[in-house]
């Protein structure tokens, strides 16, 4: 790999990390480290890895940064992939290796809630990077701009950022993250070293659920760390923030019951009595024992379509005919993306499946 002034764009997935180590290998891992605050602290920033030994999983991407930075080999970064996977927590955690207690004069961090027009890149990026490096005694010299949530910016102010980052790469590191990298300009990111952030394992979310619950002193049974697991989709953030709620909802043991009452997701069980209805009931049977069920439990529409989506993958029927259906299902959660009637999208549910069930029968016959 070349230097970090001339670095060449590189590609790394992550799709598949190994799963953590069990037994006594487990015991040697680092232990999240907890910042000030105790209990009131929010556990997303409380439990957020300090050190690049922490961070979760995607060991290959850490290992190769890793590497890098003790070479003094680091290159402009772009960080990409879904949320709650890691990817602000790994460059914070090189952050605090590199500039140790010189930390804040050495890094400028703009995230979300800051201004991303070409005003922020012409002004307070371009004055910081400019600016004479004081290290007083810090490993690197070289200063790092970290810009959070990149594909928010707009194409004006990415061009002007790339003239930034080609006028001083010899003194600042650029790090930018984002969710959607097809939103960056191929002018940064041919400038950038990429890793991809895939969303994380349910092993790795599990084990750290384990350690925080452990830390915490929770009680939380096998179902409600299933159900934690599962509704996080592999975004640990997500997890956590679950976890923490359910947590000042319920005074007694976190239950499946207590984690998806507290967020609102319908239950595994009700889906399963929803899909029943659907493929067994009338039109007008169906209506009025998803409409109850919605009342009675609170629950989304657009939330029993996506539960309901993953449900007919379980179900045995003709591949032509699953293909219709989740194309139906996928036009009617589109619309209530945008506030449709929530009646007529719940008719239209029920009609698909009555027209999914004609179908099994015919194919059947």
């Amino acid at each position: 790999m070349a230097g970090a002034t001339a670095a060449t764009p590189m590609d790394f997935d992550a799709a598949a990390p190994p799963p953590p180590p069990s037994g006594a290998a487990a015991k040697d891992k680092a232990p999240l480290s907890a910042t000030p605050g105790g209990r009131a602290a929010p556990w997303v920033e409380k439990y957020r890895p300090q050190s690049l030994g922490d961070v979760a999983a995607h060991r290959d991407i850490v290992d190769t940064i890793d590497r890098l930075t003790n070479e003094n080999r680091l290159p402009h970064l772009l960080l990409y992939g879904p949320p709650g996977t890691g990817k602000t927590s790994t460059i914070l955690a090189v952050a605090r290796k590199l500039y140790g207690s010189q930390y804040g004069n050495m890094i400028l961090e703009l995230n979300a809630s800051d201004e991303r027009g070409i005003d922020v890149v012409r002004q307070q990026i371009q004055d910081f990077a400019s600016a004479r490096s004081l290290s007083f005694g810090a490993k690197q010299s070289v200063k790092m701009v970290l810009l959070d949530e990149a594909d928010a910016m707009t194409k004006d102010a990415q061009f002007a950022l790339r003239r930034v980052i080609e006028k001083h790469t010899r003194s600042t590191r650029f790090a930018l993250i984002c969710n959607h990298v097809n939103k960056i300009i191929p002018a940064l990111q041919s400038r950038c070293t990429r890793f991809r952030f895939a969303p994380l394992d349910g092993t790795h979310v599990r084990d750290r659920l384990q350690h925080i619950i452990r830390s915490e002193g929770l009680d939380v049974d096998d179902g409600g760390l299933t159900a934690l697991v599962r509704l996080s989709n592999g975004d640990m953030r997500k997890a956590l923030n679950i976890l923490q709620s359910t947590h000042m909802a319920s005074s007694k043991q976190i239950t499946e019951e207590a984690v998806y009452l507290c967020t609102g997701n319908p239950m595994p069980k009700d889906i399963e009595q929803i899909a029943f209805w659907l493929l067994n009931e009338s039109y007008s049977t169906s209506f009025k024992c998803i409409s109850d069920m919605k009342m009675r439990k609170g629950l989304a529409l657009v939330d029993i379509i996506r539960e309901v989506t993953m449900f007919v993958f379980k179900i045995q029927m003709p591949s032509d005919v699953r293909i219709k259906l989740i194309n139906d299902l996928a036009d009617i959660e589109y619309r209530l993306s945008f506030a449709c009637n929530d009646k007529l999208q719940l008719g239209a549910l029920i009609s698909t499946f009555t027209g999914t069930r004609t179908a099994m029968v015919s194919a059947a016959n």
